[in-house]
């Protein structure tokens, strides 16, 4: 019985070596397989050469052009005026912001007055003595002397006798502090010297003011200007009077403008130049930041791309016969995304995107429905 397993086995050997060898032969002589070699799709532009305008790029916050700070020059309690001084109110030319209690001012003042009144009546039979032609315009000024009103200005002096006669009875000193303190009583009513805005108040009513004081600030919001820094080596481009087209950051809104002052200082340490760019829309609000792209000069027979498709700041790929081709061209402006290019003749076709692994002599097939 042993011997037949061990026959059976042999046998069944013999058949599996004989298939295998035969498997062998009919395997050998087979084609190897041929892969199809994968060509990449690509998007192309036609170069059409024309003057592309330089823009350069800048921000900067907007400031109005007329602006002041409100200052108190005297001291006093602030009174309540016809409307509320707080921030938002807006107020017409002329019109008065706010206003200093006075009375212990003006007291002062109508004495001084009744003072120089009081010197000017004790030297009148004085006058009618030693000079009777000027009497009449002294007499003149007396009789239009009101202290509710403002001061008349002295006579004109006939004589230099006249002129040393009346400053040597203290007149001309009386006459001067009085106007000097007419001046400071203005100063307890503080008026809008345009159309404008309060857009800080620091004081209310019953607030005791101080000298120096700061009380607010007021702008005018019709007109802005925005302050921006330029590389210096473009400022020779750049005049008074150009065009400024400015956006806000999400650029769903523009507005135009023009430079209107060009610092002539370079700054040492960021090697930029302050332009100063005036602009006026109603919906600007002091403190916004804009975006603006300032029109520097133009490049004639130049074209514009994106920057991932400058290899190595000096080179791009076009298409020559379905093959990629590394070609040498200038640059002669870098945007944030994009780059001015000359070197390029018309009609050449250049790739409209980037082609990841391209290489020089790649072949592509460009994508038909370019």
């Amino acid at each position: 019985m042993r011997k037949i397993i061990i026959s059976a086995l042999g046998i069944l050997l013999l058949i599996g070596a004989f298939l295998l060898a035969q498997y062998f032969i009919k395997t050998k002589n087979k084609p190897k397989p041929i892969y199809d070699k994968i060509v990449k799709t690509v998007f192309i532009d036609t170069v059409k050469n024309r003057e592309i305008p330089i823009v350069i790029s800048s921000s900067g916050n907007l400031t109005a052009k007329n602006k002041i700070e409100l200052f108190s020059e005297v001291q006093g309690v602030l009174q309540p005026s016809r409307k509320e001084f707080k921030a938002g109110t807006n107020y017409s030319k002329g019109e008065i912001l706010l206003s200093i209690n006075s009375d212990e001012f003006y007291a002062s003042l109508q004495s001084q007055k009744s003072n120089l009144y009081n010197l000017i009546t004790s030297v009148m039979s004085d006058i009618r003595l030693d000079y009777p032609d000027d009497f009449e315009k002294w007499e003149n000024y007396l009789h239009n002397f009101n202290l509710k009103n403002i001061t008349p200005k002295l006579p004109e002096f006939s004589s230099d006798k006249e002129k040393y006669f009346i400053s040597g009875r203290g007149i001309t000193t009386s006459y001067y502090n009085v106007k000097n303190l007419e001046v400071k009583l203005r100063k307890h009513r503080i008026r809008a010297p345009f159309n404008g805005i309060l857009t800080e108040a620091l004081v209310t009513p019953g607030t005791l003011v101080r000298v120096g004081q700061k009380l607010g600030e007021f702008i005018n919001p019709a007109v802005y200007e925005m302050e921006v820094a330029i590389n210096a080596a473009y400022s020779n481009l750049l005049k008074i009077g150009n065009a400024v087209t400015l956006h806000n950051l999400e650029r769903t809104k523009s507005y135009k403008g023009k430079i209107i002052r060009i610092n002539g200082k370079v700054d040492q340490m960021s090697q930029t130049i302050k332009i100063f760019i005036q602009l006026a829309d109603e919906t600007l609000k002091e403190g916004m930041y804009l975006e603006a792209d300032l029109i520097a000069k133009s490049e004639q027979d130049a074209i514009e791309i994106s920057r991932k498709l400058l290899v190595e700041n000096s080179s791009v790929y076009i298409v020559n016969d379905s093959i990629l081709n590394l070609v040498k061209v200038n640059p002669v402006y870098f945007n944030s995304e994009s780059v001015v290019i000359k070197g390029l003749p018309d009609n050449t076709m250049i790739l409209k995107q980037s082609v990841p692994g391209a290489y020089d002599g790649m072949p592509v097939k460009i994508n038909k429905s370019n």
